[in-house]
């Protein structure tokens, strides 16, 4: 198999880096807006560069991997679509509905292949609890708290490219929300602090933000973000039923430190971001669009289910705007369920 990585920054250097020691690729054909960026990591991988994105489909592959800033997503799924190709793309497709609605139309027209890049859909942890959840261990869930806590913010330049804390960094809370518990979110309501560094109000953006969710079997969720965690980079989700509850992201690396006397002590080495926490989900969803695309296995996250994600992060856009409870009926797309 020859798969075209299109964008080679700090994740598709770690993608590429997996498919090129996958034993059912051959090949990698490496392409970037800095080709010389394309150029050095080809040379340490012993694979190919090429000069833009229509040597990629000019020079033939099987499947495409895009990791591209995020502007470029929908319109580079559609030419893939066009071209026949089966697609692997980082989330989101697209910072808006229409251009996401318009990229799933035509991968759907094409009757290819899109997954998108929620990996936490192959971590350990949020597997477990999925488990939990659906063989009834938990018995009625009535509660679910989830929660994203960034060590550092990113750079100023990228927050107005980001599409906001409950685009960028939420919707993979929303994703699990979802798949885990196997159920709808059908109203929000959320509000937003940009009381930390100036950065975030000049980019229009929060740097901390809450969401209180509905699901459509009446169980309550919490979702909160901060760009501002300085004990270290913090993801976990608290379910709680009536006979049982669990945690996820609980372990001797999480950044909290508990009051109690006999609490367990503060972590030695916390967690310092989201490509070291989740570094197997990384690797493990790789694999799966290969096993994708060869007919091993159905579509572990496809467009569709990317797309409610993101109804749940732009229902909480408006609510924060407007201060009040949204529907997600109020949000435009079809709110289909593929729990797989």
């Amino acid at each position: 198999m020859r798969i075209g990585v299109i964008g080679t920054g700090r994740i598709g250097a770690i993608h590429a880096n997996t498919l090129s020691r996958h034993r059912e690729v051959g090949s990698l054909i490496l392409t970037d807006v800095d080709p010389a960026r394309a150029q050095e990591l080809a040379r340490r991988l012993g694979e190919t560069a090429a000069p833009g994105v229509d040597e990629i489909f000019r020079w033939g592959v099987d499947a495409v991997v895009i990791t591209t800033a995020t502007s470029a997503h929908a319109e580079l799924i559609g030419r893939a679509a066009r071209s026949g190709l089966p697609v692997f793309c980082e989330k989101p497709i697209a910072l808006d509905l229409p251009g996401t609605l318009h990229a799933i139309a035509e991968v759907e027209a094409a009757g290819t292949i899109l997954q998108m890049g929620f990996q936490r859909r192959f971590d350990t942890g949020y597997t477990g609890a999925r488990d939990a959840v659906l063989s009834g261990r938990l018995g009625r869930l009535h509660t679910v708290r989830a929660l994203t806590s960034e060590q550092a913010p990113p750079r100023p330049g990228w927050l107005p490219l980001s599409g906001g804390l409950y685009r960028d960094t939420l919707i993979h809370d929303f994703d699990m929300l979802r798949w885990v518990t196997g159920r709808e979110v059908v109203e929000v309501y959320a509000a937003g602090s940009d009381a930390g560094p100036p950065m975030f109000r000049e980019a229009g953006d929060v740097d901390t933000a809450a969401a209180l969710l509905t699901l459509d079997d009446s169980t309550l969720a919490t979702a909160t973000a901060t760009r501002l965690n300085g004990a270290g980079y913090d993801v976990r989700m608290e379910l709680a039923g009536e006979l049982d509850q669990i945690v996820v992201g609980l372990d001797d690396r999480t950044p909290i430190a508990s009051t109690e006397p006999t609490g367990p002590p503060a972590a030695d080495k916390p967690w310092s971001g989201f490509l070291e926490r989740f570094g197997p989900a990384y690797e493990a969803e790789l694999s799966a669009f290969v096993e994708v695309v060869l007919g091993q296995r159905v579509n572990p996250c496809d467009g569709r289910e990317a797309l409610q994600a993101l109804r749940i992060a732009e229902a909480c856009g408006v609510s924060r705007r407007e201060r009040r409870p949204v529907a997600l009926a109020e949000i435009p797309g079809r709110a289909e369920t593929a729990f797989t």
